[in-house]
């Protein structure tokens, strides 16, 4: 079955962006889950797109993790990596990301997201520039304004952070 593209809206510029939300499994992991007999046992997150993601902070982009499922693995690299908003077991994305925006005081069009499936294309169709990873659903991929050359997981998210620093530091590959 082929899905047609969505007719969106016009994309919001990148240097507008002030807040990137990302979807966990197969966005910022290849979207594989393993388990062991006593529950999950590890996620693999890519090291590039940890850097991007510290390196966008740095420059005053906020950066919020929504996800499905919960997962300590996901909050201790969170952590690691310096994000403040972390939204684990959610089910609603898009709900959840209007209570954050509101929070931080940001409209819809200041916001990236990135994902790869139907959970976040509640997300996805009212952001600022949605983005799907390169391996997403077709269902991500007809609403995304943009997509990814690198697969979730295998440095997409570092690739988006790369887009909007360079937006906001002309002369910056």
């Amino acid at each position: 079955m082929k899905i047609a593209r969505a007719a969106r809206s016009r994309v919001a510029p990148l240097a507008a962006m002030r807040l990137l939300v990302l979807d966990v499994d197969g966005t910022l992991t290849d979207g594989r889950l393993q388990y062991g007999a006593s529950g999950e046992l590890s996620k693999s997150f890519h090291v590039r797109d940890g850097y991007g993601i510290k390196t966008l902070l740095a420059a005053g982009v906020a950066v919020a993790v929504i996800s499905g499922r919960r997962s300590r693995a996901v909050l201790r690299r969170c952590k690691e990596l310096g994000i403040r908003h972390v939204h684990l077991g959610v089910e609603d994305k898009g709900a959840q990301l209007a209570q954050l925006l509101e929070t931080l005081r940001l409209e819809w069009a200041q916001c990236t997201c990135v994902g790869d499936d139907e959970p976040d294309v509640p997300m996805l169709r009212r952001a600022g520039l949605a983005v799907a990873v390169a391996d997403a659903h077709p269902c991500a991929l007809a609403v995304a304004h943009r997509r990814t050359r690198h697969p979730g997981g295998a440095g997409a998210v570092r690739e988006v952070c790369d887009w909007l620093l360079a937006a906001r530091e002309p002369g910056r590959r």
